[in-house]
């Protein structure tokens, strides 16, 4: 990002990394009594050293909010075939954990609040495609801060891009 031609000019101030640590229970699974042992999973373990890896990099603030786990649900592959009728009946690996990240999306909006108000930063350039951040964004813009904005292109509601000043693609 830093490397971007609409970038060079700034100054880093500093990166906030927002994620929610993985979760290390055992889930028992309700139709066929299998444990899962979420802390088993490879991506779980990669997920924990890349956030363990960023608290301790120059410049950099890990924010962590919390992943809460509500059961399981029918996964999104068994419920496409179960509405298409390609499946008559739910078996336990159609079964996925029920989890949902909490308090991400405010710490974001606390941060960008808190860089506006005291001027810390004259640009913030936020990396999301989430359009729960759209209220955060007006606010530094009103403050006078220059909102930058990177999807990873991935594709984005216009609302999203209509609060930016400048959206930056690479």
């Amino acid at each position: 990002m830093l490397s971007s031609e609409k970038l060079k000019e700034y100054k880093l101030f500093r990166i906030y990394y927002y994620d929610s640590p993985p979760l290390t229970l055992s889930l028992t699974n309700p139709l066929d009594g299998s444990v899962l042992v979420l802390s088993a999973k490879e991506a779980i373990k990669q997920n924990k050293k890349i956030i363990e890896s960023l608290e301790l990099q120059s410049d950099f603030a890990v924010r962590k909010g919390v992943l809460a786990c509500y059961g399981w649900k029918i996964g999104s592959r068994a419920s496409k075939a179960l509405l298409e009728q390609k499946k008559k009946s739910i078996e336990a690996k159609d079964l996925v954990p029920d989890l949902e990240q909490k308090r991400v999306d405010l710490k974001i909006g606390l941060d960008i609040a808190w860089l506006s108000l005291k001027h810390i930063a004259d640009v913030i350039l936020l990396i999301t495609g989430d359009s729960d951040m759209i209220p955060a964004m007006k606010f530094a813009r009103k403050e006078g801060i220059r909102l930058y904005l990177h999807t990873l292109n991935h594709p984005v509601k216009r609302e999203l891009k209509v609060h930016t000043d400048l959206l930056i693609e690479i």
